[in-house]
């Protein structure tokens, strides 16, 4: 992956670690755009190959959300960073060796 493929990599070996790990529990904040008409600020309880799924800032209800496209922002414990959908498509438990070491991605 690299500047010229059009997709944005991550600037430092920080960024890649923390995403990198696990990301279940962390805040996000997704700015209106394609398929949603309000920005959309929460928690991400679940996350497969193609989706997170979202629960709103105070409430119960969640919503899933596409990884192909997706941009905004994500809080861990590097600080805030941001969030690349087509980065973090791959399956959760494949994000550490495929971010960390450089192997292979599935990335469509």
């Amino acid at each position: 992956m690299s500047e010229g493929s059009g997709r944005k990599v991550p600037r430092d070996r920080a960024e890649l670690e923390a995403l990198a790990g696990e990301l279940l529990g962390a805040s996000v904040s997704i700015p209106a755009g394609r398929g949603r008409a309000a920005p959309l600020e929460g928690t991400i309880v679940d996350e497969t190959l193609s989706t997170f799924v979202v629960r709103r800032a105070g409430g119960t209800r969640t919503v899933r959300v596409p990884k192909t496209g997706l941009e905004g922002t994500i809080v861990l414990g590097a600080g805030e960073l941001p969030l690349r959908g087509e980065l973090l498509r791959v399956r959760p438990e494949d994000r550490t060796k495929r971010l960390l070491t450089g192997g292979p991605r599935r990335i469509r």
